[in-house]
């Protein structure tokens, strides 16, 4: 078996797109999903039932649906329910920020229930109003036992973009494996492919064990 790493560098700027799309799509698809996940959070404790079904019916439905059929339901069917035929980018888009703003959700309102309750009657004591015990105590807590999590989901998101490749979204995977089938160098562009996404990864990974370590609340 011959080898020819060339074929790497030859088409470095390709990869070099492609990873850069890998990160725009990650960028974005957590500022949508945060503020979604936080929405959904806050409806799923509201005291209207009708708001806490409705979230509590989506969490459920997109948090225990593969990520990848997700994509490809928003893919094929989306367009034959509704007249309108997105793009293969922001197909892949809406069908990540639904899954991640469902998980996000949850992460949210378990950091949200997880400060005691004697805080929030200590507030209410001193004469705060609900909205100031969320403002000032609760939102500031947990925020901080959020994050950790928050940075680990970036983490798990910015592999997981990989798979709206199968809809021709135009990240690193489809790029490599595009320049896989034309110049049939499998060996050689998987191993490129997996050497890009560690090289971008890995700090990512120390990054969020960084924010782990430095905002991990212990009762």
């Amino acid at each position: 078996m011959t080898l020819d790493w060339s074929i790497v560098w030859l088409n470095r700027w390709l990869l070099a797109e492609g990873a850069l799309m890998t990160i725009v799509l990650t960028v974005l698809t957590m500022g949508l999903a945060v503020p979604l996940g936080i929405v959904l959070a806050f409806m799923r404790i509201s005291k209207w039932r009708s708001l806490a079904l409705l979230s509590q019916c989506f969490v459920e439905l997109f948090r225990n649906i593969p990520l990848i059929l997700i994509v490809y339901w928003s893919f094929y069917v989306i367009p034959i329910l509704v007249p309108v035929q997105f793009s293969a980018f922001t197909t892949g888009l809406i069908a990540l920020v639904l899954c991640v703003s469902a998980y996000n959700a949850e992460t949210f309102r378990a950091g949200i229930n997880s400060v005691r309750a004697g805080q929030t009657n200590a507030g209410l004591a001193l004469g705060m109003s609900q909205f100031q015990v969320m403002k000032e105590i609760i939102l500031p807590q947990a925020a901080r036992r959020v994050l950790p999590i928050l940075a680990t989901t970036w983490v798990s998101l910015f592999k997981d973009t990989s798979l709206v490749s199968v809809i021709a979204v135009g990240e690193l995977s489809h790029v490599a494996l595009q320049i896989r089938s034309q110049s049939f160098r499998v060996l050689e562009m998987l191993t490129a492919m997996a050497v890009i996404y560690w090289m971008m990864g890995y700090p990512q990974a120390k990054l969020s064990d960084w924010v782990r370590k430095k905002f991990e609340v212990k009762e």
